[in-house]
């Protein structure tokens, strides 16, 4: 088998992974919330879901799809499942690319927040709020609750969803040998688009760019992933005052 044919297979057995792990996430996300439904009606109102289901909700689908996507990619190449699992995920530490990474994500932050604000006074205000930011405006949680929230989206977030994008989707246009700079928009593209937040795509076309960068100029998912994780940092916080009632959502 040549190497083109050998590496245009494996792009799809990549796609094919990326494909089971976002069904992955949303049949998780329909059995999570199932049991919880019937028990929250109150009188004919429509489901109120207490914040515990809502939190694993959050949690349990997006992990459950990365890994489902991280096993998929141990299967494809050589060697012993580390070595698969690097090769195939471009993951590696080395302490240069995690600081670009890190600036990236600060760098995208300050330009993403008067983004938002921007973005905000031209749709409205409540219409630009994030979905997630919507469920939990006004819901009170228990402290620990309400750090597990905090520490899932702060950081168990962009370790899931990185895998997924610019981890598995990634590594399969790369073995179909595409242009890096097209990798790059159609990944940012795809993952703003998979938040199912149509008023605040373009939003986070912005939002997703430095991260992309980030695994663009490194060639290291670990890059991308810190900078996700900096860029995630203020929001979680923000969700942890508020589920606090330290402020106002």
């Amino acid at each position: 088998m040549s190497t083109l044919v050998r590496d245009v297979r494996c792009g799809w057995l990549m796609l094919a992974c990326f494909v089971v792990a976002e069904m992955t996430f949303l049949v998780a996300s329909v059995l999570v919330l199932v049991p919880f439904v019937p028990a929250s009606r109150h009188g004919g109102a429509g489901p109120r879901l207490p914040g515990s289901a809502l939190v694993t909700a959050l949690v349990v689908p997006t992990v459950a799809a990365a890994v489902v996507a991280v096993t998929g990619a141990g299967l494809l190449g050589g060697g012993n499942l580390a070595e698969r699992l690097r090769s195939q995920l471009s993951v590696r530490w080395r302490p240069r690319d995690v600081g670009l990474g890190l600036a990236l994500g600060v760098v995208g932050l300050l330009v993403t927040l008067p983004a938002a604000a921007l973005w905000a006074r031209w749709v409205g205000g409540s219409r630009a709020n994030s979905a997630v930011g919507e469920v939990f405006d006004g819901l009170r949680l228990p402290l620990g609750l309400g750090l597990t929230l905090f520490f899932a989206v702060w950081l168990v977030a962009p370790v899931c969803e990185e895998v997924i994008y610019r981890g598995v989707l990634w590594r399969a246009m790369e073995y179909w040998r595409w242009n890096r700079w097209v990798i790059l928009g159609l990944t940012t593209v795809l993952f703003s688009c998979a938040h199912l937040e149509l008023l605040r795509t373009p939003l986070l076309v912005v939002v997703a760019l430095p991260i992309g960068l980030a695994r663009l100029l490194t060639g290291n998912l670990l890059a991308s992933i810190v900078a996700h994780q900096a860029n995630n940092f203020l929001p979680a916080l923000g969700l942890l005052l508020i589920t606090q009632g330290v402020v106002s959502g």
